[in-house]
């Protein structure tokens, strides 16, 4: 599923409700517009408590390495997110105010980004933050897969918005960076 492969994600300072849905899905706010205020106080509550619901399910899985071999798990986290994705429906997500952030992976079942994951050990190093930079304005993305204290593998891609839920990536460069070394290697690959 592509939006699974967007990850889980939360923006690094967003405070859900207000500017930013936390959600892989990447919504623009967290309320639905409701004539009545109490309305839209349960639409609010229920949003949380989906993505707390959410949060819960993916919490252990060592950010989607455990689901890998566990459908019944995949399935449940799927469908925790297509339930917090309900409350996003109405939303623009692919505007800079919305969109245009730092995220962090929770969760993903993106399959290269989970080798990398699984892997680092063989690298003598660990995986620390993985982080999505977007900037809709600047139409670029910068995917961050650090390896503390001072290493990094970072793939960036220029983005355009195809619709209002939809943006178009195109892999341009490709870099795995240490403290004062650095590999450039071949990008490839598109997707939206």
């Amino acid at each position: 599923m592509e939006t699974m492969a967007l990850a889980m994600a939360l923006t690094i300072n967003a405070s859900f409700g207000h500017s930013r849905m936390p959600t892989g899905i990447l919504h623009a706010n967290g309320k639905k517009k409701s004539r009545l205020k109490c309305a839209a106080r349960t639409t609010s509550s229920e949003a949380l408590l989906a993505r707390d619901d959410l949060l819960n399910l993916i919490a252990g899985e060592e950010r989607g390495l455990k689901t890998q071999g566990n459908s019944s798990k995949c399935s449940q986290i799927t469908r925790a997110i297509d339930a917090l994705a309900v409350f996003g429906e109405d939303s623009v997500a692919t505007d800079a105010s919305s969109l245009s952030a730092t995220w962090r992976m929770l969760w993903t079942t993106e399959k290269e980004q989970l080798f990398i994951v699984e892997k680092a050990h063989v690298f003598g190093t660990k995986v620390g933050d993985i982080l999505q930079a977007i900037d809709v304005e600047k139409g670029s993305l910068n995917n961050v897969i650090t390896f503390p204290p001072s290493g990094a593998f970072v793939v960036s891609s220029t983005i355009q918005v195809a619709s209002p839920k939809r943006i178009n990536f195109r892999f341009t460069s490709a870099v795995l960076r240490g403290s004062n070394w650095k590999i450039p290697l071949p990008p490839f690959g598109q997707g939206w």
